[in-house]
């Protein structure tokens, strides 16, 4: 059994890819990351038309609405294993598909338990996003080259938000939900074409595919046993509680206490996440090129990390001004946070095994959706106790710093600890 898993990782190691087909394939982990976020996102437009054809309570809403995240979270751990296994171009167009059908297929739904089944659906599909393409990246290029490719692949999630505010309304309006849903989860099957086509079939056996040749035989437990995998996942719970808390609360707070309109606060928002994303591989890529040109790696990466998690402290300045428009530049200032995203997929990739990359990053997101679950909680009631918004935001803020001591004083060097 051993040997048919490692046989199967074999045919993928992409180690001699050109350069041309492994930037297509970046390409192709940007467009499908879009595609995730775009198809996870809608349902919250949508969720008007479908609480008035279901007759939805708030309870109900909300259980649509959290259903995703169920299936999403627990799935990380069992899809990095099987991406640290198994041949990657079947396993993630496998996923790709199964979240794209159960996306068209909630057009159909004639129940509310059906709803929920596609959304978990769903969920399951998606959760090889990350762990997927950041094991792929590791495959494909260097330690000091991977800032850039880990932080564009991951830009198309920032992308999907920014284009689901266009597109997804627009629909809905002239289409209705129904068939938006089967418009973007039956059109997104086109992207398996290209990735047959540019994902390699079969490479000979290497460096990568010979290192994972004992995953099989190592446990679980074992392999999640790193204080090294312990500080990033500390780090990217602090990283993704600052970015869940703009995602679900920044809309409202521009409509609520900014006073605007939802589409101004859409656009506003909009520009938020999406100089959010462009942050990201432009991070990546100093720190890629300042490796290159002989820079310490670990101090690079943890230092513009550093950089980026300080421009947080504009979150606070930005909900303590009256001024709108001052308001929105510090909002602006506040998103180059993502800045750090890059290269916190590079900080794992250079502390995991090799073979157990996939795995790492299924325990890091995992963190990541625990708050993803939390954070929104938090701000909810802190509005509700404090009748103000401002301690949430704030209290993102100083989480978002805390995650930097993970960073410097719990991961160590950036060099996998094999055991």
């Amino acid at each position: 059994m051993q040997s048919s898993a490692s046989d199967d990782f074999a045919e993928m190691d992409l180690e001699n890819v050109s350069d041309h087909r492994r930037w297509s394939i970046v390409g192709l982990l940007f467009t499908a990351s879009l595609i995730n976020y775009l198809d996870r996102a809608a349902i919250s437009f949508a969720l008007p038309l479908i609480s008035r054809d279901f007759q939805l309570t708030a309870q109900g809403k909300g259980l649509l609405l959290s259903s995703f995240f169920w299936s999403y979270a627990l799935m990380q751990i069992p899809v990095g294993w099987s991406a640290d296994r198994f041949n990657l171009r079947r396993l993630y167009a496998t996923a790709f598909l199964l979240w794209s059908l159960a996306q068209g297929l909630t057009g159909l739904a004639g129940s509310f338990a059906t709803l929920l089944a596609f959304r978990i659906l769903l969920g399951v599909g998606e959760s090889i996003y990350l762990p997927g393409g950041t094991k792929i990246v590791s495959l494909l290029f260097s330690a000091k080259e991977r800032g850039l490719p880990s932080g564009l692949f991951d830009f198309g999630t920032r992308t999907g938000l920014v284009l689901e505010g266009i597109l997804v309304p627009w629909l809905l309006v002239h289409l209705g939900w129904r068939r938006t849903f089967l418009i973007l989860g039956f059109a997104a099957l086109v992207w398996l074409i290209p990735w047959f086509w540019v994902f390699p079939r079969r490479r000979q056996m290497g460096r990568a595919a010979t290192a994972s040749a004992d995953v099989a035989s190592r446990p679980v437990a074992r392999t999640l046993l790193s204080r090294n995998l312990l500080g990033i996942c500390l780090g990217f719970f602090c990283f993704d509680y600052y970015w869940y808390v703009l995602v679900t609360w920044l809309p409202d707070y521009l409509v609520t206490v900014r006073q605007l309109s939802i589409v101004q606060a859409g656009f506003y928002a909009s520009l938020a996440f999406f100089t959010f994303g462009i942050a990201e591989p432009i991070g990546g890529w100093i720190a890629d090129s300042l490796i290159r040109r002989g820079w310490d790696e670990t101090r690079t990466r943890k230092g513009i990390v550093t950089v980026a998690f300080l421009a947080g402290i504009f979150l606070i300045a930005a909900m303590r001004t009256a001024h709108l428009g001052m308001a929105i530049a510090l909002l602006i200032a506040a998103s180059m946070v993502g800045l750090a995203t890059g290269n916190l997929l590079a900080i794992l990739q250079s502390c995991a095994p090799s073979e157990a990359v996939g795995i790492w990053t299924g325990a890091e997101n995992f963190a990541g959706n625990l708050a993803g679950i939390i954070a929104p909680l938090a701000v909810g009631f802190l509005i509700t106790s404090r009748g103000s918004y401002v301690p949430g935001f704030q209290l993102a803020s100083l989480i978002l710093l805390a995650g930097l001591l993970a960073y410097w004083f719990v991961v160590g060097d950036l060099k996998p600890r094999e055991s």
